[in-house]
């Protein structure tokens, strides 16, 4: 008798753990994504949608299921017109070096382009739409001169800099003969790094992959043409053809990486960042980017 309340707690707390856990995957259902409690081995699914600003949490992603072992094969969904130098080499490089270990199929969506291929050209394979808007294979700055408006409202800058081309760039004054050198080449040593990654990841002549890549943009069925993406179709496409690599028969279950809010705020809330981070850098045009400007 005395067992009895014990019991009683016991089935009630492991009632309440099935009721929750039930209504997390009936969630996660009705949200549209597979939840990590499938059993046997999967294909994991990270998304890149927007400017790539920040490289953190999709190598974060990455290494999560690198080291999951039931996760066989990953697909990065590259929804991007590119964004920074920096992020994107970073992701660039941990791509190349997870498809080393599980093979990494990049599925392109709308807009896979600049920064956007840049971190699809190390995967295992390139799945693309006949019509993404991908290549831009290109470097840009912009810089914004304000120095006739000042003149109207009659403001002006007063500069005190360490050495000549400290205020590289300013928006205040004319930019020099000399700056503008400087800074082509710098653009062109980056643009030389973007070609040779393109070269080495797509296992393509460097000389070719310079000819395509003067910022040109290219429809899916274009680049597989000219051998930038592997064969056409969707995120399902993409889907199957890593659980082949990864040695998986039959129907692949599919996981995306934990999401501690819904998704569709975490769409809204990254898009509006997204835009609007677009939007400054448009305004301030402070850095290199792989981006293409016609993404809006």
């Amino acid at each position: 008798m005395k067992k009895r309340p014990f019991l009683l707690a016991s089935a009630l707390l492991a009632g309440v753990f099935v009721f929750f856990l039930a209504l997390v995957i009936a969630v996660a259902s009705f949200m549209g994504r597979p939840t990590g409690f499938a059993l046997g081995d999967k294909v994991g699914v990270i998304e890149v949608y927007g400017v790539i600003a920040d490289s953190r949490q999709i190598i974060s992603q990455l290494h999560d299921f690198q080291d999951d072992d039931s996760i066989k094969a990953i697909v990065l969904r590259v929804d991007s017109p590119g964004g920074g130098v920096g992020p994107s080499q970073e992701i660039h490089d941990e791509v190349k070096l997870v498809d080393a270990e599980k093979p990494v199929v990049v599925s392109m969506g709308s807009v896979a382009a600049s920064g956007g291929y840049y971190i699809a050209a190390p995967a295992r394979e390139i799945v693309a739409n006949p019509g993404t808007i991908t290549g831009s294979i290109g470097v840009i700055m912009e810089f914004t001169n304000f120095q006739d408006l000042l003149d109207k409202i009659g403001l002006s800058s007063q500069v005190i800099k360490s050495g000549q081309h400290k205020d590289i760039g300013s928006p205040t004054r004319p930019m020099t003969n000399t700056e503008r050198a400087l800074l082509q080449s710098l653009i062109d040593d980056v643009h030389s790094q973007f070609v040779a990654s393109v070269s080495i990841g797509r296992e393509l002549d460097e000389t070719i992959v310079r000819s395509l890549a003067d910022g040109r943009i290219f429809t899916g069925r274009q680049a597989m043409a000219m051998g930038l993406v592997d064969t056409m179709g969707n995120l399902d496409v993409a889907i199957r053809r890593a659980a082949e690599l990864g040695g998986i028969e039959g129907e692949p279950k599919v996981v995306y990486p934990e999401s501690e809010k819904p998704r569709f705020i975490d769409l809204f809330i990254e898009e509006s960042l997204n835009h609007l981070q677009y939007a400054l850098q448009k305004q301030r045009t402070t850095g290199m980017q792989f981006l293409w400007p016609g993404f809006d």
